[in-house]
């Protein structure tokens, strides 16, 4: 305020005085109002002289667009009647004081003398002044409408970003409700697909599971069951999709293994691993074995683990020969591992992923039992191949082998041999001049076996010449079949025995049931040789009081 007023006081000294004093703002300097602008930088408007009278000026355009209509008496002020003429205005009782936000009108006296003096002073033309107030004019007549203008658009802008908070909220709702319905539907999917299918069944054997591809018309030829998803095998075995992939599932290590494995003895000594199938995954193999295997034909030269097929049969091909060659597989059920078996069921038209469902469960990896953290774990220490004691591995082994039967067996009758297998014990014999080509005949034997994925026994090869006995899985076929000598004069023995003190008598080995593994050795020998067999089953139905009919 004290600012404000000590202006007006020098502003007053200002107008009554020529010799203005500084300003209250100034440093000390007076300073002194700049002289008319020269005719040739200022209009023609501004030619006029300080010191002109009312209505003698001759420049009419420098009049033109002025509006003084409202104090016509200050066009002809002078200078010093100008100040005095300002002395006598109030400045606090005029409306347009201290407005910074508009120009005031020319019909303000304070104005009209501010700017006379501007003219006079030659700081402005007038035309200069006329186009400020003539801005002034339009700001006055059209502000308000600038300021509604803003106002209204305040009001859009605030709507449209409330609009688009609102979109942004809306969006980001949907979005969030689209993730859930998502992240539902795939809840959904997977458990749906856990119900009903199987796309994984472990590491390194699960590459195939995506292709449903099955070859309708060769398993129709074959008259198996057409299957072409996890979910038509888990139908053919009567089960449930999750209790499949529990009984194929690959596991590395597992707590609860689907076999029961344990060593037996071998005859020829060493140790024989056995594993035995759980129930659940026992009664999935026999459907297996019953439903596809059983319905493909192994091939005529084939002879073990085949309905109305035997040691009889194998043998009976090569009796009376001059020549007789045995050759045993190593590791016969184990040599038949997992791409093999799942090649085998492909082969027969079987999908990729069904053939690999039925690969995993009739196949199985070593394991060793470990223990840690205190829990034990059977860990898998080699590849997956054909237990020995499942229920679908004989049938499997004898399938995955017919390509070696068909090619031995064409060498063999290009060469005037005889050839058969009972599981992994392969028999080839001749007579006549064929059986010069002995040695040549081993080595090819022995190659192509070779050639076939499998391994030769080197310690069970055996060369059996018409002098000696000759014996075809333990059955002499030297004129006819038969036992060997020493097996009939056992059991003729064990009999006479029993006749002078008794079966239980003759239990030297301590069998639990003797006389039932009595009469499944004299079957036996029915079996290859009737006529003595049969004389030695009615001995024994005699020591134990049976009536045989005849």
């Amino acid at each position: 305020m004290l600012r404000v007023a000590g202006f007006w006081d020098w502003l007053k000294k200002a107008f009554s005085d020529p010799e203005a004093p500084p300003g209250p703002s100034s440093s000390g300097s007076t300073p002194t109002p700049p002289s008319p602008a020269p005719s040739g930088a200022a209009p023609a408007s501004a030619t006029s002289t300080p010191t002109s009278s009312p209505g003698k000026s001759n420049d009419k355009s420098a009049t033109k667009g002025r509006n003084y209509d409202a104090n016509p008496e200050i066009l002809g002020l002078s200078e010093a009647e100008l100040r005095k003429r300002a002395l006598r205005i109030t400045p606090w009782r005029t409306a347009w004081i201290g407005r910074v936000d508009t120009i005031p009108p020319q019909s303000d006296e304070r104005t009209a003398i501010i700017d006379r003096g501007l003219i006079l002073t030659g700081r402005l033309t007038e035309a200069e002044v006329a186009e400020i107030h003539e801005v002034g004019d339009l700001w006055l007549k059209y502000h308000g409408r600038v300021e509604l203008a803003r106002s209204e658009a305040k009001k859009a802008s605030q709507r449209a970003a409330d609009q688009i908070a609102a979109d942004r909220e809306a969006l980001k709702k949907q979005k969030k409700e689209e993730a859930a319905a998502r992240k539902k539907a795939r809840a959904e999917a997977i458990l749906d697909r856990k119900q009903n299918d199987i796309v994984y069944l472990g590491r390194s054997v699960s590459a195939r599971m995506n292709d449903r591809r099955a070859n309708v018309e060769k398993l129709h030829q074959l008259g198996l069951p057409v299957l072409a998803t996890p979910k038509d095998v888990a139908q053919l075995l009567e089960i449930s999709v999750p209790k499949l992939r529990w009984l194929s599932f690959h596991a590395v290590a597992t707590e609860r293994p689907h076999y029961i494995s344990f060593h037996v003895k071998k005859r020829s000594g060493g140790l024989r691993l056995l594993s035995a199938p759980h129930k659940e995954l026992k009664k999935a193999q026999k459907r297996i074995a019953t439903q596809i295997l059983d319905k493909v034909d192994p091939g005529p030269v084939a002879h073990g683990f085949i309905k109305a097929r035997s040691t009889v049969t194998n043998a009976t091909p090569h009796v009376g020969q001059d020549v007789v060659l045995n050759l045993d597989l190593s590791d016969f059920f184990p040599s038949v591992t997992f791409p093999r078996v799942r090649g085998l069921f492909q082969s027969f038209g079987y999908s990729p992923a069904v053939a690999t469902v039925l690969a995993l469960l009739a196949t199985e990896s070593p394991r060793r039992t470990v223990k840690y953290d205190n829990r034990t774990y059977h860990v898998a220490v080699g590849e997956r191949a054909l237990p020995q004691g499942a229920p679908t591995s004989p049938a499997i082994a004898n399938l995955v082998a017919r390509k070696l039967d068909r090619r031995l067996s064409g060498l063999a009758r290009s060469a005037g041999w005889s050839y058969t297998r009972y599981a992994d014990d392969l028999t080839l014999s001749t007579r006549g001049e064929a059986r010069k080509k002995t040695p040549w005949m081993y080595r090819q034997v022995r190659e192509i076996i070779s050639s076939e994925g499998f391994v030769v026994h080197p310690k069970k090869g055996r060369l059996q010449r018409k002098g000696g006995c000759q014996t075809v899985t333990g059955v002499v076929v030297n004129h006819k079949l038969g036992l060997p000598r020493r097996e009939v004069r056992r059991l003729r023995a064990i009999l006479h025995g029993a006749k002078k003190s008794g079966l239980a008598s003759q239990n030297r080995e301590g069998r639990a049931d003797f006389p039932a593994y009595l009469r499944g050795k004299l079957a036996y020998l029915a079996m290859v040789d009737p006529q003595k067999g049969k004389k030695m089953l009615a001995e024994l139905d005699t020591l134990e009081g049976r009536h045989r009919p005849e």
